[in-house]
């Protein structure tokens, strides 16, 4: 006789929907941080300092451009905005925009800091 609504050691069935993601800022030292499921990736990184650099937070200036490193299969749909601000290859080799994009997974992301961009342009 089996008993298939015993559980092993008090563990989550598997067929339980995930309620949390963990997001790894790659840039950021690779800080490591969890969230509700289908969060958005920019709300993330403002809540919990992960440092993806913003100005607008609307899909406007595409300052939020970052890289998902691993787990893009773990993002929603392309947005009409980041289509405006990323080509066709940008998209192909993981970019997106942090505040279009939500989560349903895991990922890793990385982004070229404000920062260290601007070094390169300034010589004194």
């Amino acid at each position: 006789m089996s008993d298939t609504s015993r559980s092993d050691a008090g563990q989550p069935d598997a067929a339980e929907p995930r309620t949390t993601v963990t997001v790894t800022f790659i840039t950021n030292n690779l800080k490591t941080v969890t969230a509700p499921e289908h969060s958005n990736l920019l709300r993330i990184s403002l809540r919990e300092h992960g440092g993806i650099p913003f100005k607008c937070g609307g899909g406007l200036c595409g300052t939020c451009r970052c890289r998902i490193e691993s787990g893009i299969e773990h993002t929603d749909a392309v947005k009409p905005k980041e289509r405006r601000h990323l080509t066709e290859v940008d998209l192909a080799n993981g970019f997106r925009m942090a505040c279009q994009t939500f989560i349903t997974g895991d990922i890793s992301v990385s982004w070229v800091p404000r920062d260290t961009a601007a070094q390169g342009t300034t010589r004194t």
